[in-house]
C-alpha cells in the first residue's frame, strides 16, 4: 500500500539537536576492561587506582566493577565465578541481566592486553560526562535570580578543582632523580651567603635553626588569646615581602582587609595605633606616613578576608595565587575558623583533622610552606610556675592531628603577660617574646627569643630590630617614637617636605618635640 503523503501546510517543529546528543561513553570498552579483570588476576592492579565504579557509564558495568574491587580489597581471587557469587550476595545478579551477561563479558576478550590504555578512555569519557554535568547545574543555577554571583563563582570553582584533583596522577618515582634534586638544592644552598634553603622570616636566630621555612611544610604557630599571633605572622609577612621580595598570601578568618593592612600601616610607619585609627595626625605625621607606606604600596602581599573559608575555596584560591603571581607562602589566621563543607565531618574534632591534613596537602602540591595560626586549650592558665605557663604540644586545641600532620609547631609566649618579668638567670623578660619550636621533623628544636612591641603589634629581631636603622630605631634596637606637635598644613593636605629630610619629617630649629607615652594596645 502506497504511503500517504502530507501536503498540508503545517510547519514541522524543530529538533532541538544539543538535547538529543548523547553523554560521552565507550560500552564496548567498559565491556572489555571488565572481562578482562575477570580473566587475569593481576590485572586489576593496572586500573585500580585509576577508575572507580562511578566511572562506567551503564548502572550493570558500574555494580560489576565494584564487585570487582570489593573481591580484590579481600584479597579473594577475581573470576567469573567469584563476581557472579558477589554479586548474588548483595542482590545485584539479576539487576545486571543475570550469570549469562557476566559469562558474555568474559568472551569478549581473549586476555588482559592493553587494559591501562582502555581505561584511560572509560575515565577520560567520565571526565567530560562529570564537565557537562556540573557545567549543566551551573547554568541553571545562574539563572536563579535569587543566588549571589560570588558564591555562584566559588561553588563553580570549587566543583571543577576537586574534579581536577581527582584527575591528578603522580608516579612512583625512582630515587636516582630525586637524589639529583635533593644534591642541587644543597648546592644552592651553599652559594648563599645566609646558608637558608626556604624562605626567611626576617628573624635571624629563627631562621638559623629552621634555615627558613621549607617548601612542602606545614607550619603551625600556636598560642594563646592576646600573645602576638597575628602580630607576629604579619611582621613575617612584612620582611619576607619587603626584604626578600616573597610574594606572600594571608588569609584572615578573624578580622578585615582593612583592620589587616592598618596594623602593617601601624607597624611599617611607628606610628600610634589610636591615632591610625582615628586620623588625628600631625602634619609631619602625615608626612611620614605618606613616605613610609611606600614600601607597603607595591609589596607582593595579598590578603583575603573571607569568613568562614572552606578547605576547598583555600585550595582554588592559592592555586589562582600561585599561577598568577607566583606566592612562596601562605598565612592562614586561624585553622580552627576554617570550615570542611563538601567533606561530610563527623564530628568538630574530625572536621579540624580534615582541615589539618588538607593545609599540609596543598603545601605538598603548591610546593611551598604553609603557616597556620592555631589557639591553645586554657590548660596553660590552670599550671601554675613559670615553667607551667609555657605551651605544650598537648595545649593544641581541638585535634591531636594538628601535631602529627604538622612539620613543625611553634609557640607564642610571653612571660611579662603573666606577670613574669625576669628568667631564671636575672634577665629581664620585659618586653620579649619567645618563639618555641616544640616540634621540627626535619630539624632541631629551641627557643627563638624576639623583642615585642605592643603598641606597633610587631616583633623584631633582639638587639638590632627588623628594621635595622630605619627611620625610629636608635642603634641598639630600642624603640624611640617622637609625639605630635599640632603644626598641620593649612590646606589640609600633607605639609611640604622640609628640605634635606630624608624620612618625611620637619627639621626644628629647637630640636624634636618631646616624646609622649603612645603604649595603646593592639
Amino acid at each position: 500500500m502506497a504511503q500517504k503523503r502530507n501536503y498540508s501546510n503545517k510547519k514541522v517543529p524543530s529538533v532541538d539537536l544539543e538535547v538529543g546528543k548523547m553523554p560521552p561513553q565507550v560500552l564496548e570498552l567498559e565491556e572489555a576492561v571488565l572481562g578482562a579483570l575477570m580473566l587475569e588476576k593481576e590485572a586489576f592492579t593496572s586500573v585500580g587506582e585509576l577508575l572507580k565504579p562511578e566511572c562506567f557509564y551503564k548502572e550493570a558495568h558500574q555494580k560489576i566493577y565494584a564487585a570487582i574491587q570489593n573481591l580484590y580489597s579481600k584479597e579473594y581471587p577475581v573470576d567469573m565465578l567469584t563476581v557472579t557469587e558477589e554479586l548474588r550476595k548483595v542482590g545485584q545478579l539479576e539487576e545486571i541481566g543475570g550469570a549469562f551477561f557476566i559469562t558474555q563479558l568474559t568472551g569478549r576478550v581473549a586476555s588482559a592486553a592493553h587494559i591501562e590504555y582502555h581505561a584511560r578512555i572509560i575515565w577520560q569519557k567520565y571526565l567530560q560526562r562529570e564537565v557537562i554535568k556540573i557545567s549543566s547545574e551551573i547554568q541553571t543555577k545562574a539563572y536563579d535570580e535569587g543566588i549571589d554571583v560570588d558564591d555562584l563563582l566559588d561553588e563553580s570553582e570549587s566543583a571543577f578543582f576537586k574534579l581536577s584533583q581527582g584527575n591528578m596522577k603522580k608516579d612512583v618515582t625512582q630515587i636516582n632523580p630525586v637524589i639529583d634534586e635533593a644534591i642541587a638544592m644543597i648546592k644552592e644552598a651553599s652559594q648563599r651567603s645566609d646558608g637558608l634553603s626556604g624562605v626567611p622570616s626576617g628573624f635571624t636566630e629563627l631562621d638559623r635553626i629552621t634555615s627558613g621555612w621549607q617548601k612542602t611544610d606545614m607550619i603551625v604557630i600556636a598560642a594563646r588569646p592576646a600573645m602576638g599571633k597575628t602580630a607576629f605572622v604579619l611582621s613575617m609577612a612584612r620582611n619576607m615581602a619587603l626584604q626578600f621580595n616573597q610574594g606572600v598570601a594571608v588569609f584572615s578568618l578573624e578580622m578585615g582587609n582593612v583592620q589587616l593592612v592598618n596594623r602593617l600601616i601601624v607597624s611599617e610607619t611607628e606610628l600610634p595605633a589610636e591615632k591610625i585609627k582615628k586620623g588625628n595626625l600631625a602634619s609631619y605625621e602625615w608626612e611620614q606616613l605618606d613616605h613610609k607606606i611606600q614600601n607597603l604600596i607595591d609589596a607582593p602581599i595579598f590578603v583575603d578576608d573571607t569568613p568562614g573559608l572552606s578547605v576547598f575555596e583555600l585550595r582554588a584560591k592559592c592555586r589562582r595565587l600561585k599561577k598568577q603571581h607566583d606566592i612562596q607562602v601562605v598565612i592562614i589566621d586561624y585553622l580552627q575558623l576554617m570550615n570542611a563543607n563538601g567533606m561530610n565531618p563527623g564530628s568538630r574534632q574530625e572536621e579540624v583533622s580534615m582541615i589539618s591534613r588538607s593545609l599540609k596537602g596543598l603545601a605538598k602540591e603548591l610546593n611551598i610552606p604553609i603557616i597556620a595560626l592555631s589557639q591553645l586549650n586554657r590548660g596553660v592558665e590552670g599550671r601554675a610556675g613559670a615553667e607551667g605557663k609555657r605551651p605544650q604540644l598537648s595545649d593544641l586545641r581541638e585535634s591531636g592531628a594538628i601535631e602529627q600532620d604538622a612539620d613543625m609547631v611553634c609557640f607564642i609566649h610571653r612571660p611579662e603577660y603573666y606577670k613574669i618579668t625576669e628568667d631564671e638567670q636575672g634577665n629581664s623578660l620585659i618586653g620579649m617574646g619567645e618563639i618555641i619550636i616544640a616540634k621540627h621533623r626535619n630539624g632541631a628544636t629551641g627557643d627563638v627569643r624576639l623583642r615585642f612591641r605592643g603598641e606597633l603589634a610587631r616583633f623584631e629581631n633582639p638587639d638590632t630590630g627588623v628594621f635595622g636603622d630605619d627611620l625610629g630605631m636608635d642603634q641598639g634596637g630600642q624603640s624611640v617614637t617622637y609625639g605630635s606637635k599640632m603644626n598641620e598644613s593649612t590646606d589640609g593636605g600633607f605639609a611640604q617636605q622640609p628640605a634635606g629630610n630624608d624620612f618625611g619629617l620637619p627639621n626644628y630649629p629647637d630640636g624634636p618635640p618631646t616624646p609622649f607615652d603612645n603604649d595603646v594596645p593592639f
